[in-house]
Formats: structure tokens, C-alpha cells, sequence
């Protein structure tokens, strides 16, 4: 079984996976949102692998309804559910860092492959390749924050290397299921965001680099 939790906005309705960070897709009815998890199965198993982790996942259990607003129905996920507060230990930790680690190689990879121009959206469009990549690292950026980890903007990868070592550390800790610092998000949700908004960016660059 995968077990999921639906956030559900006004309009829109994201189907995130509990156990596999960033494996989270959207659509406009409970229905559609899971069958759109399901069809990107074989794209996350990509991740899964370069984890070093086997994925075989089950049919759907929702486990968990969770209210969405505005950001969810502009494509974004933004709740944080009560699963979140449960302990992470040691085990799950280190497997949510190999996920998150997998996602950020394969983003850069696609990056280092594409051209900077993408081919635009129905609507003309779109981000091209170096803008998207100062996208996912700046959002990371104020992602970090809500797990107490603070960098001043940077331009190199050096200074997203460094801020990602950081990520890691913060994310590879046994955790309480508390958020990490006061006013901030547990760190399984964090884990999740963090995820999720790279391996978005990546199906995207993927699909719009041809």
C-alpha cells in the first residue's frame, strides 16, 4: 500500500505520498489527483533508484485530509498535516536524505543538459533553464529557514553546496515530529517541500527541454 494524504483547496486537490518525499502531483477532484500520482509512479521511481532505494508502491490509502487554500489551488503545496508531527527516526531520516540528495542530482544533471532556452508553455510561458535553476535555489533558500537554516543570497554553487550540506545535517537528525525552530516546519514536511519543489522543476525542465 501507499499510504497518501490529500490537501484539498478550494479548486484544486494535491495527492502527496507519506513515505516517498516529493512525490506529489495535482489535479482538480480527489480522483484526478490520485490518478495523477499514480502516472508519475514511473518518473519517481527514477529518484527512488538513485537513492538506492527499490520502489514498488501499492494502490493509494488516504490516510489524512488536509485543508489547502490559495497557494494550493496555484499549484504549490502549503499544508502541513497532522502525520507531520509524528516522530522521524534515525532509519526514515537517512532515507529521506538519500531522496532529497537523488532529487538535487537529477535536477542538476538536467540542468547540465539543457539548453537555456526551454520550449514554452501552452500559454507562452515558462521559465528557461538558468532562471529556473535561481528559482529552486532561492525558494530553497527560504525554504531552509524554516528549519533554522539561514544563508545570505548567493549566486555560485558553491554557496548552494554549502547551504544544501547544511539542509542535510538538519534533515538527517532523528526528530520529535516538532517543527525544527519556532514559528518553522517539522522536518518531514520540510523534507517533503524541499522535494517536491525540485523534482516539480525537474519533470518541467525535462518536458520543456525538447
Amino acid at each position: 500500500m501507499t499510504n497518501v494524504y490529500l490537501e484539498i483547496g478550494p479548486k484544486k486537490v494535491f495527492a502527496c505520498s507519506v513515505e516517498w518525499p516529493g512525490w506529489c502531483r495535482i489535479g482538480g477532484s480527489e480522483p484526478l489527483a490520485l490518478d495523477a500520482l499514480a502516472d508519475y509512479a514511473p518518473r519517481y521511481r527514477v529518484i527512488a533508484e538513485r537513492a538506492g532505494l527499490a520502489f514498488e508502491p501499492g494502490d493509494p490509502v488516504v490516510v489524512e485530509r488536509a485543508p489547502g487554500g490559495s497557494t494550493t489551488d496555484f499549484g504549490a503545496i502549503e499544508a502541513i498535516p497532522e502525520l507531520d508531527g509524528e516522530p522521524v527516526g534515525a532509519a526514515e531520516a537517512e532515507r529521506t536524505v538519500a531522496l532529497v540528495r537523488a532529487a538535487w542530482e537529477l535536477f542538476d544533471e538536467a540542468a547540465a543538459g539543457s539548453p537555456e532556452e526551454l520550449r514554452k508553455g501552452p500559454r507562452g510561458g515558462g521559465r528557461d533553464r538558468d532562471k529556473m535553476v535561481a528559482h529552486v535555489v532561492e525558494a530553497e533558500r527560504a525554504y531552509a529557514r524554516k528549519i533554522g537554516v539561514r544563508h545570505r543570497p548567493f549566486r555560485d554553487a558553491s554557496g548552494s553546496a554549502a547551504m544544501r550540506a547544511e539542509l542535510v545535517e538538519v534533515l538527517a537528525r532523528p526528530s520529535d515530529g516538532a517543527p525544527a525552530v519556532s514559528g518553522g516546519w517539522p522536518a518531514r514536511y520540510a523534507a517533503r517541500r524541499i522535494a517536491w519543489h525540485v523534482i516539480d522543476h525537474l519533470w518541467e525542465m525535462e518536458d520543456r527541454r525538447h
